[in-house]
């Protein structure tokens, strides 16, 4: 075979992993995060400052917040479920530490604490776990388009030929889970009058980046005969599409309908699109093509796994609009977000249950189909790596309260209480600000520049391709290769975001 046919063949065919594995890689985000949070607050301890080198702060984000991921999802793969034990570890070592010194200067008594913990005010406005959210998806679609094509790469890790729950499947699903969390219509006031189209309009202007990013991946992908994995979206469609088409389906619905009920559009959507593969030939179609050999005759039979897989997806948007629609409520108290971390928990629960009765019920978990199951999957596990954060957010904010004057990037900001305020003749003001050089995190620079990040790590992925034989490589080489990769594209985030620059023109 030739190279491009070894390389098409070594992603295709593939079953995933087990949902439990796939908690488990979950959880290690959340981790890393943490423990960055607690390093940074006990350089504080012992320094009376935060880190005030540029460099080292950079360099502190890339080998805590993304180095472990990618040693993860390759050579530690084997024990996977044990690295989260040592993280965690490692994270209540430091917080212990932090809090053991606390105790012998403060002597306060840990239920006061905690009683104090529970009333603290945080900054209404900002919820960084959904920020981190979709940072963190971004990196670990950037690890895994370039890692799968290393032999270092687990195979049940890519995504599955039909059916099967890979790790790339769920960052699919978690891509249009991120997007709707920040979509205009959840981020448009409820207050606000505004025309029923208003949403629409904004997203048929803002959605040509994608459509153009599409086109120019087509083109290039056909000119240099890049290797394609044809029935993963077709041979012409590719995400790009299928975000662009989402987003302006999603806002075409919730004109019609009130967003408030976006969740029942969107198990009107799952629920239908379930029963038309069910019932009618339209798996056989999608699995099989429209002469069952596999034809690609026609542009919808050639592009079938992408199109009809859009009611999948469009379901999924339309249900994390209503979750975030659900986190930007107004919740101002710690107490506030704890009850929040139940409902997310009741809502994991619930899914999961949906999950194993569709798969007992109808079928197994299908990417391909973008099935009710798949449907039912990606939200299960997108609410359970966003409870994560919040968790983790909350327990940096009680470790910053243990620290006076500590602060960490991306975490929530502790507000002084307005009644307090008012007694002592002043407004509520942020207790512990971040000073601008904190702020220039390695998350707060991806975020600024998502799209960018995330177009530079898939032409990188093509040169990588294209001048290094991934297949053959041995494990050093292969984490020389993807630390750099990383690093580069990491570097040049952090560049722009402190020289302010925000690369977005539409």
């Amino acid at each position: 075979m030739s190279q491009k046919q070894l390389k098409e063949a070594f992603v295709s065919n593939l079953n995933g992993t087990s949902l439990l594995e796939i908690s488990a890689g979950l959880s290690l985000p959340p981790l890393c995060l943490l423990c960055r949070g607690l390093l940074l607050i006990l350089y504080y301890l012992h320094h009376g400052k935060p880190v005030s080198s540029r460099q080292y702060s950079l360099l502190l984000d890339f080998l805590v917040l993304v180095s472990p991921l990618l040693f993860s999802c390759t050579v530690l793969s084997p024990v996977i479920f044990f690295i989260p034990v040592i993280l965690a570890a490692f994270c209540a070592g430091i917080f212990s530490k932090i809090y053991s010194q606390r105790k012998r200067e403060a002597g306060v008594p840990f239920g006061q604490i905690v009683k104090e913990f529970q009333k603290t005010c945080l900054e209404p406005e900002c919820i960084p776990a959904i920020t981190v959210f979709r940072v963190y998806v971004n990196v670990l679609t950037s690890i895994s388009i370039l890692a799968v094509d290393f032999p270092q790469y687990p195979r049940r890790y890519a995504k599955a030929e039909t059916y099967g729950t890979g790790a790339m499947d769920l960052g699919v699903g978690a891509f249009i889970f991120g997007n709707a969390l920040v979509c205009p219509e959840v981020r448009q006031k409820s207050h606000t009058t505004q025309p029923r189209f208003s949403s629409l309009a904004r997203q048929v202007f803002s959605v040509w980046p994608l459509i153009s990013l599409g086109v120019g991946r087509l083109l290039s992908v056909k000119s240099i005969e890049y290797h394609e994995h044809t029935s993963e979206y077709g041979v012409h469609w590719n995400f790009f599409f299928t975000l662009a088409l989402v987003r302006l389906a999603a806002s075409l619905l919730l004109a019609i309908f009130p967003k408030r009920k976006a969740w029942l559009v969107a198990l009107a959507v799952a629920v239908l699109y379930q029963l038309l593969l069910s019932t009618t030939s339209l798996k056989s179609f999608i699995l099989h093509g429209s002469d069952g050999r596999g034809s690609r005759l026609g542009f919808l039979d050639a592009n079938r796994e992408g199109l009809l897989s859009l009611f999948g997806y469009l379901a999924i948007y339309l249900a994390s609009v209503q979750v975030g629609l659900w986190l930007l409520q107004r919740r101002s108290s710690v107490r506030g977000w704890l009850e929040a971390l139940g409902g997310l928990a009741l809502a994991v629960l619930v899914l999961s249950l949906l999950l194993q009765l569709c798969q007992a019920r109808t079928e197994p978990v299908s990417r391909r189909l973008a099935n009710l199951p798949f449907c039912a999957w990606v939200l299960a596990h997108c609410l359970l790596l966003l409870g994560f954060f919040v968790l983790t957010d909350l327990t940096l904010v009680f470790t910053k309260l243990l620290v006076k004057g500590s602060s960490v990037p991306c975490c929530w900001g502790v507000v002084q209480p307005l009644d307090s305020g008012k007694k002592r003749g002043m407004e509520a003001v942020p207790v512990g600000r971040q000073d601008k050089l904190s702020q220039l995190c390695l998350i707060s620079a991806i975020n600024k520049n998502q799209l960018l990040f995330f177009l530079l790590a898939n032409v990188m992925t093509g040169a990588v391709n294209i001048l290094i034989d991934t297949i053959h490589s041995k494990a050093a080489f292969t984490l020389c290769i993807l630390h750099l990769y990383m690093f580069f594209n990491c570097l040049i985030m952090y560049i722009l975001h402190a020289r302010n620059i925000v690369l977005k023109f539409w």
